[in-house]
């Protein structure tokens, strides 16, 4: 049965808003107005080989962790406020350039999470809007996907409609135990909304950008590559979070006026 609202009782404003910069620091104007049309910017250069390895290193270090523990490859969710090594990305002056052309001088990163698809494994992202799943309105949310692994089509890239992001809340069904998807909504039928689709092939260290109301998922990883990326979620302060989503922010630049945000300090 289809899906209009996954949080009716919230009345949020479920809605693109297209990017007003006529004087970015970092994206150019084109970049800009890609993002409007199609609701997203790839690639985009961010770290160095070092840089990115040194991570990979840590995020390796973490799944060991993780996977000692009972969990899997898509546990580590939300651990920006109690791993440093993902804390530093959600303050990368290099990352927040980019996101400060979009929303302006003052972010608030809410939400991590690493997407690792395993070699061989037969899990699938069904196509969705982020937008859908979260307690958050206005629906502002620009989600940077930082490459930790290289990303082809061949390892389960993330694949997207450009165009999508404009029709605001897109109708949706619950997912089938059959689709084996790391999440829990489907959208049927995803090419009925926007362009062809588009993967977001990737050289580790680069990342992309995405409107949270933009089309996507990706296809299991048949290769025998891991393809792992870290989403890092950003909103300006202006977006307001129920169901105590506000609790575990950091205000990565600028301020809060408002206070709603909740600010963590880096951890140790």
């Amino acid at each position: 049965m289809a899906i209009t609202d996954a949080h009716p009782d919230l009345n949020r404003t479920l809605k693109f808003f297209p990017v007003e910069n006529e004087n970015p620091l970092t994206l150019s104007k084109t970049q800009i107005q890609h993002f409007n049309e199609n609701g997203f910017i790839s690639p985009l250069d961010a770290l160095s080989d070092d840089e990115i390895a040194q991570h990979r290193d840590y995020f390796n270090r973490l799944m060991d962790k993780v996977l000692a523990e009972g969990g899997n490859s898509y546990s580590i969710n939300g651990w920006h406020t109690r791993s440093s090594g993902i804390h530093d990305l959600t303050t990368d002056p290099r990352i927040l350039d980019y996101v400060q052309d979009l929303l302006g001088e003052n972010l608030i990163c809410w939400g991590t999470h690493y997407f690792c698809k395993l070699p061989g494994e037969d899990k699938q992202v069904s196509y969705h809007q982020d937008a859908s799943y979260w307690p958050l309105s206005p629906s502002k949310t620009v989600t940077v996907w930082l490459a930790i692994d290289d990303a082809s089509v061949e390892n389960g890239a993330m694949t997207v409609i450009p165009k999508s992001h404009l029709h605001g809340q897109i109708a949706f069904e619950r997912s089938s135990s059959d689709e084996k998807n790391v999440l829990s909504q489907t959208v049927m039928e995803p090419d009925l909304y926007g362009d062809s689709p588009v993967p977001f092939e990737m050289k580790a260290g680069q990342l992309s950008l995405h409107s949270d109301l933009l089309l996507h998922g990706s296809e299991p990883n048949t290769s025998d590559r891991r393809r792992c990326g870290l989403t890092m979620r950003f909103v300006p302060p202006e977006v307001k979070a129920a169901n105590n989503w506000n609790q575990r922010a950091i205000i990565a630049r600028g301020s809060d006026p408002s206070g709603h945000w909740v600010h963590n300090p880096r951890p140790e």
